[in-house]
C-alpha cells in the first residue's frame, strides 16, 4: 500500500492495470492469430461493381437536374476553376 493513496484509488489502479493487461493480451492474441491464419487469396474482382447501378446518360432523370441562371453558371465555373488550381 502507498501511504499517500486512498484505498479507492488503489482499487481503481488495480482494476485499470488488470484491464490494460487483458487488452494487451487480447491484442497480442489477435495479432498472433492473424500471423498464423492468413486468408486464402481471392480471385480478382469482376469489372464494375454488381451492387451499384450503371451510370445514366448525361441528361439524367428530370428530378436529378437543376436549371441554373447565367450568374449561377458563371459562379460555378469560377468555383471549378479555383478548385482545379489546388
Amino acid at each position: 500500500m502507498f501511504p499517500s493513496v486512498s484505498l479507492a484509488q488503489e482499487a481503481g489502479l488495480a482494476v485499470l492495470f488488470l484491464v490494460a493487461l487483458a487488452w494487451v493480451a487480447g491484442f497480442g492474441r489477435m495479432l498472433w492469430g492473424a500471423r498464423l491464419h492468413r486468408p486464402e487469396p481471392v480471385a480478382a474482382a469482376p469489372e464494375g461493381l454488381a451492387a451499384l447501378p450503371a451510370q445514366r446518360v448525361a441528361a439524367g432523370h428530370p428530378l436529378e437536374t437543376v436549371e441554373l441562371t447565367e450568374a449561377e453558371e458563371e459562379a460555378f465555373a469560377g468555383l471549378v476553376r479555383t478548385i482545379a488550381l489546388r
